[in-house]
Formats: C-alpha cells, structure tokens, sequence
C-alpha cells in the first residue's frame, strides 16, 4: 500500500515510525521481502562523510562605525583569499582557496597544503576567530578603505553553508598506470597500478538509494554536518543520463546535490578540513538524507548492497574519466573494493577508500534516532531533479 510523505510525518508525531538505516533494511528485505518490508517500514536513513571539493561557506559581516564596501582590494580570513565581489559586507570563502604564501611545491617536490578555506571555515564551527584583512576603494556612504580584525560568528550576521556540488551519486576507482606516482584529489596514486582509490559509501549512500531521484529534489530536508540542511538545486556536474544497471544505480557519477544550512549551527564533529599533498586542501562534509518508504518500488532501490553497485576503473594518469574516448578499465563492484584487493588488467590492486564508511554508519544511525524521537520531520520536494531523461530545462 502506498504511503505519502504526510502520512509519515503523522507517525513521527505519534512516535509510531519504523525507521531503519539503508545498511539495516538490506537484511530485512532478504528475510521479509520487498512487499513486507515496505509496509513495515516508514523510512530508511542514509549517510555519507567525504571530502567535497565545491563547498564554501558565504558570511555577511556586521558593519564597523565607519563603514567599508568590501571588494575593491583584497579580502582574506586567516590569510586565505576570500571573494568580495557581492555587496558591501558579502564574502565567499571556497574550502580549496590557498593562502598566497602556501607551498605548492617543494623543490620540484609535491608540496603539503596544511591550510586553506576549508580550515577558515572549521576554525569558525570550533567558535575560534579568525584574522580578517580586507582593503576597499571607499566610496561617499562606506568611507572606510581598510579594516583588520578578529572575527567569529559575533562579528557576522549570517553565516551559511552553500555547496555547489555535493554527495555524488557515485564516483571513480583511481589507478594509475604510468611509471611516476601522481598526486591528485584521489589522493596519491602509485605508479604501474601500485593502488586503486574510491570515494563513497556505497549502500549508505544517499543517491545511490533513490537513484531516479523520486524523493529526493529540491527542497528536500537533509542532515547537514550536525543540523538540518536544505536541496537548494542540483549540483553543478549533474549528469543524469549516465547508463545504469537494472536496479537503476548508475555505474559512473552521475547526480549531485546543490545544499545549504546554517554554518553556526553545524557541529566540527561533522565538518573536518583535509590536506592532499601536491594538491590542495577540500573539507569533508556529513550528509544524511533520509528516503521515505511511499511503494514497494522505493523499497526495492534502498535494498541495494554493496554487491550491487559498479563503480568504473579509471587511469589518472591521463586526460580522465574516461581519457578522451579511451574506454575506462572496467567496473568494480563496492563489495570488491571493501574487500581490501580488485583485479585489474590481471593484477591484484589494493584499495583505500577517501570516504569514510564508519562515519557514514554513524550519520545514517544519527539521523534515524532523530526521526524516531521526532526531533526531524521529512518534507515534500518542492521540484524533482533533472533525472534520466528529464532535462534541466525542466526546472523553473
């Protein structure tokens, strides 16, 4: 029997809900099947804890007595470069800006980036200050033309979270199969096949659970690095109409999500910044969405496991993800790459993975004690993504 998104919401109120983690119901589907285990359970939570390169953080700062138009010089926090190019008292901080003076290489070595944006904005989540320096050209009605000062979440009006580009629904296996290791997002990849990295959950992956985007779309609530978050849009880089396999998951990246919440609520437990030698800096990010349980059809794609999801192998050591027409090196499943060791081109590779499975388990295992005590209530999309064969056009 169907259920709708209200209907759910009125069992959270009762304290009636059955909610499991993506990782529980895969369990009790193999002993219920679908059709019990849809009319059981109400809503399945997933997870994910990754470095993600597009996210940033826009602050609105409290305007000093003498005020100042920010922009017409340099904008940085803690020395990292900030964008001012908004109004007067708008910046934009990206979790991979650098510090001018950060080593980007060392000798003709890989350099170790130890701070960035990303750092900036988890210093704030910790309650710390930061060094603001700023220079402007001055006008009639901002006079002032260079401001310095420690500022934390006193000295701004508003401070939020806004990703371009998060949660992919699935991603690359890096290999490398030159003869020199190669430093990339993917972390260091050895050459001649020496290592294969990925970077996903898996079966605790939110879009991986609802692959055709069903309940997923903009508007819809999320767990945002300790507090509720929103779907702004699709992210940049969304790509519905990769092929899929017949559960519907596809087997390269596919969807992203665009999110927002607000960054003085977020807790530095799930807001961590890392540094990639001879790359840079990025900020992992914890995201749990949950996938309410209206059919049989929903029940069917949160079942996935690890055995039934692809990921393509792909050489970084050229143009990629797929080197200009160059076919990728194969699928792996998730299952493969957990286990420690994948074969490619006939060789036994060892994997590592940039995603934190455990971190993942806790946000899915977070956000289902949230729903059950009704401290979070699951809202209707306003608008569905693009997905297969839905244009973005679409979107108004």
């Amino acid at each position: 029997m169907a259920k709708t998104i209200e209907e759910i919401n009125e069992k959270i109120r009762s304290g009636s809900v059955v909610v499991l983690t993506a990782e529980e119901i895969i369990d009790v589907v193999r002993k219920k099947g679908i059709k019990k285990a849809s009319r059981e359970v109400d809503v399945v939570t997933t997870g994910t804890f990754s470095p993600m390169c597009s996210s940033g953080a826009f602050i609105n700062l409290k305007q000093t007595k003498q005020k100042m138009k920010l922009g017409g010089g340099w904008t940085t926090l803690n020395g990292v470069q900030a964008y001012a190019g908004l109004a007067a008292a708008d910046i934009y901080i990206g979790a991979t800006a650098l510090p001018d003076n950060d080593p980007r290489n060392n000798n003709g070595r890989p350099g170790r980036f130890r701070y960035g944006g990303a750092h900036v904005i988890e210093e704030l989540t910790q309650g710390k200050k930061v060094l603001l320096q700023a220079g402007g050209y001055g006008t009639d009605c901002y006079p002032r033309k260079k401001r310095e000062q420690m500022i934390g979440f006193d000295e701004m009006n508003e401070a939020f979270l806004f990703n371009p580009r998060n949660c992919y629904q699935n991603y690359n296996v890096a290999v490398n199969l030159s003869d020199k290791p190669i430093y990339t997002y993917m972390g260091k990849l050895k050459p001649g096949l020496g290592n294969a990295n990925y970077c996903s959950a898996g079966q605790l992956s939110p879009l991986l659970n609802d692959p055709l985007y069903r309940s997923i779309g903009i508007g819809t609530r999320i767990f945002f690095c300790g507090t509720d978050g929103y779907v702004a849009w699709n992210g940049t880089q969304h790509n519905p109409d990769i092929p899929r396999l017949e559960n519907g998951t596809p087997c390269a990246g596919a969807g992203t999500l665009a999110l927002i919440g607000n960054l003085k609520q977020m807790d530095p437990k799930w807001l961590r910044a890392v540094s990639f030698t001879g790359y840079g800096v990025s900020l992992s990010v914890a995201i749990g969405v949950p996938i309410p349980i209206l059919d049989e059809e929903m029940m069917k794609f949160v079942s996935v496991s690890d055995a039934d999801l692809k990921a393509p192998i792909v050489d970084y050591s050229v143009f990629y993800p797929t080197g200009e027409g160059k076919p990728k090196l194969g699928e792996v499943t998730y299952a493969e790459l957990k286990s420690g060791t994948i074969e490619v081109s006939g060789k036994k590779v060892p994997t590592g993975s940039f995603s934190s499975y455990t971190k993942a388990r806790e946000v899915a295992v977070h956000l289902k004690s949230l729903i059950k005590n009704g401290d979070f209530y699951l809202t209707q999309s306003v608008q569905p993504l693009p997905g297969p064969g839905r244009k973005k056009e679409g979107l108004a």
